[in-house]
């Protein structure tokens, strides 16, 4: 049952370390001005390439990283490699900010600070244990949370509750001996020597949640709790912004394209796919074989086909909670705030994940009967026409869109959040 707390403090400091992509960051801006509208102080600690946005929203910033850092990251040919691709955000992204993310944190908190941090902002962990910051762990997606009874999918592995829990506790133990730990517990534990603190095991095992609190920005619906999750999680639901409701207008020619004809197909391999070449030129070929009209969504345009066809457009990010309502489905690598505003606009899913959470996310949409979902390995024109086409032919499918694109309250999911987070103030 979600607590909820009768009493705060007047006025807190909270401070929101984020690492990754769009997809990481809007959430937690989502949250900052959830937060700032309690008459509470946020500040959001990430890449400088998001200072802008952030600080003109007016919420607090603290740079993690470089612009070019953060560029070189997103745009990395390897970053959705199936064995370097975490090899790189741990070399990249996660080591390099243990260090500076506890220092911001250890500079600037105070006797009001709480910490809202995502499970990759390692460094709020530790600041945690060293500095007793109360700190709660955000997760976006379930992934995160493992479980030997039903994991979903690990990567693109299922991991169900017919399978022997031995398996799946070597499997688990696997990953971490081969990947996770790899690359993360040395660099961790020899930081965490400097603050005089004990190393870690297993980072990704228990260590990387709070043993406080921990917030799931999703809804049980979309990921049913798992009894061995930690005791204090709680799903509170999807928290939605995405720069629109006037923040990040559709841009003028986007939105007379939208009003030219039928609903068009939506695709995108989401803000950090840049070497999705054959992506695009499968779905514009699906396209043709479909006689559909179709919109090719992506910050980096030299991915296209150098000629698209009539019907067929491409244009930069946009925000989708003002598209999607408009568009038929929506073709997409399965990021899960995409996913978020997939569902509430109420229209079916095609997921074509690349790597890391996205496969999990294609597998609970096909549990919901919400969409299909295909591995980009496999993704070729004809297969995608063809589940185009059944997709848009299934009225119970459209109309199990409708249905819980209703059940999506990112106010109250904010809300919960807020006070989840308020209560790491007034507990003793």
């Amino acid at each position: 049952m979600m607590p909820t707390f009768s009493a705060r403090r007047s006025s807190l400091h909270v401070l929101l370390p984020t690492l990754g992509s769009a997809g990481d960051v809007h959430p937690v801006i989502a949250l900052g001005l959830a937060l700032r509208a309690r008459s509470h102080r946020a500040t959001i600690l990430t890449y400088p390439l998001f200072q802008p946005m952030i600080e003109n929203l007016g919420l607090g910033f603290l740079p993690v990283g470089t612009i070019e850092g953060a560029r070189a990251l997103l745009a990395g040919p390897n970053l959705f490699h199936p064995r370097k691709g975490f090899e790189l955000v741990a070399q990249q992204m996660v080591v390099p900010a243990i260090a500076e993310i506890y220092r911001l944190i250890e500079a600037h908190a105070g006797s009001d600070t709480v910490v809202a941090a995502s499970g990759l902002s390692l460094g709020a962990r530790v600041a945690q244990d060293k500095l007793g910051v109360p700190t709660a762990t955000v997760h976006l997606q379930p992934s995160l949370l493992r479980s030997v009874v039903d994991q979903g999918m690990a990567g693109n592995v299922r991991i169900s509750a017919s399978q022997p829990t031995w398996f799946k506790r070597a499997f688990f133990r696997l990953a971490d001996w081969a990947v996770i730990d790899r690359n993360l517990k040395r660099p961790l534990n020899e930081f965490r020597a400097t603050l005089g603190l004990a190393p870690v095991n297993r980072v990704f095992h228990r260590w990387v949640h709070s043993p406080q609190c921990v917030i799931g920005f999703f809804p049980a619906w979309f990921a049913p709790p798992q009894p061995d999750w930690p005791p204090h999680t709680h799903l509170v639901g999807f928290p939605l912004w995405d720069g629109g409701g006037g923040h990040l207008p559709v841009p003028p020619e986007a939105a007379e394209f939208l009003d030219a004809g039928e609903r068009p197909i939506v695709f995108t391999p989401g803000s950090a796919g840049s070497t999705m070449h054959r992506f695009f030129r499968e779905s514009v070929e699906a396209a043709c074989q479909l006689g559909i009209r179709a919109m090719l969504v992506t910050n980096y345009p030299q991915q296209l086909p150098s000629d698209l066809p009539p019907g067929v457009r491409a244009f930069n990010y946009m925000p989708f909670s003002e598209v999607l309502p408009r568009a038929a489905l929506l073709v997409y690598h399965g990021g899960i705030g995409t996913l978020a505003q997939t569902i509430k606009a109420g229209i079916p899913h095609l997921v074509v994940p690349n790597g890391f959470d996205q496969f999990d996310s294609g597998w609970r949409i096909e549990q919901l009967g919400l969409g299909r979902s295909i591995p980009q390995t496999r993704y070729r024109a004809r297969e995608a026409a063809e589940m185009i086409r059944t997709i848009l032919g299934d009225g119970e499918l459209k109309q199990r869109a409708r249905k819980y694109a209703a059940r999506i309250e990112s106010p109250a999911a904010l809300t919960l959040a807020c006070e989840l987070i308020e209560g790491l103030a007034i507990r003793p």
